[in-house]
């Protein structure tokens, strides 16, 4: 889709950039990274971070215009019909994961696949393959999912706050009286943020459900997250080597990415930690 528009087939788009990393790895900035920002994080750089003037050259340098118009949360860790533990259940294991996840994934051992999200169930149900990541419990469990792997991981640790963003063809965005523009951009950010507000509404819900109905709920271990972790880091070194414009966004979004983290250490987590250890008397 991002050629199209770029191309001028057609004029707009609704998309998430990662899967354009062949083109150039910092697309995955736009959307997610492995250990990056949550949705809300995500937004603080996209809105008041320097992240819309940075996507603003990648995105400029492909003759297009976007903007964040979407973002399911934190996604599930994935789907596997067999329990895991350590890196060592990973050896070559067959799942279904995109973009940078994927590549990470690679390194600790796993066999990455990319099926659409219409031949997932086939595929996991019958074991062709071991494992598959979608979305989330809303829908994952609309995919049935949970008939073809017992197994549900947390966290969705390469798509922290994943944003979709909807796109436009440079001449033809360029085009419209300045009123439009404004229009359009307000409504993507409606859509960024109702989307979140959705997502997170539903999911909890859906979640309990597939719980219920016998899915095994299961947190990664410190071992693989810790691997996984370094992996993306090392993986990320490796791309600013060969993408310039991967080069200059890094620094600045790692920057940003420990001052909010550590912003958020301070006021969300000791909460989140006490609402849930403590309950209402």
């Amino acid at each position: 889709m991002a050629q199209n528009v770029q191309q001028g087939t057609v004029e707009a788009g609704h998309t998430a950039m990662y899967y354009y990393v062949g083109l150039d790895p910092a697309f995955a900035f736009a959307t997610a990274v492995p250990f990056g920002l949550t949705a809300q994080q995500q937004n603080a750089w996209l809105y008041h971070g320097g992240g819309q003037t940075a996507l603003d050259e990648l995105f400029g340098s492909f003759s297009f215009t976007g903007f964040a118009a979407g973002n399911t949360g934190t996604q599930m860790g994935g789907w596997f019909r067999n329990e895991i533990n350590a890196v060592a259940d990973l050896q070559g294991l067959k799942m279904r994961i995109p973009g940078l996840g994927g590549r990470v994934m690679e390194r600790l051992g796993v066999v990455p696949q990319t099926l659409p999200g219409g031949e997932i169930f086939q595929n996991l149900s019958t074991g062709a393959i071991d494992a598959a990541e979608w979305v989330g419990a809303y829908d994952d469990q609309k995919l049935g999912l949970n008939d073809a792997a017992d197994f549900y991981y947390a966290p969705g640790w390469w798509e922290p706050g994943p944003t979709l963003h909807a796109i436009f063809n440079n001449d033809a965005y360029n085009a419209l009286p300045t009123i439009y523009k404004e229009v359009l951009r307000t409504a993507c950010y409606e859509a960024n943020i109702d989307m979140l507000s959705k997502y997170d509404a539903l999911n909890r819900v859906a979640l309990d459900e597939l719980v219920a109905s016998g899915t095994q709920l299961k947190v990664y271990s410190d071992e693989i997250m810790a691997a996984a972790q370094t992996a993306a880091f090392e993986l990320y070194n490796e791309n600013a080597a060969a993408s310039p414009i991967f080069a200059k966004i890094l620094p600045e979004w790692t920057a940003f990415r420990a001052a909010v983290q550590k912003w958020n250490q301070t006021n969300e987590d000791p909460f989140n930690q006490f609402v849930k250890t403590t309950p209402v008397a």
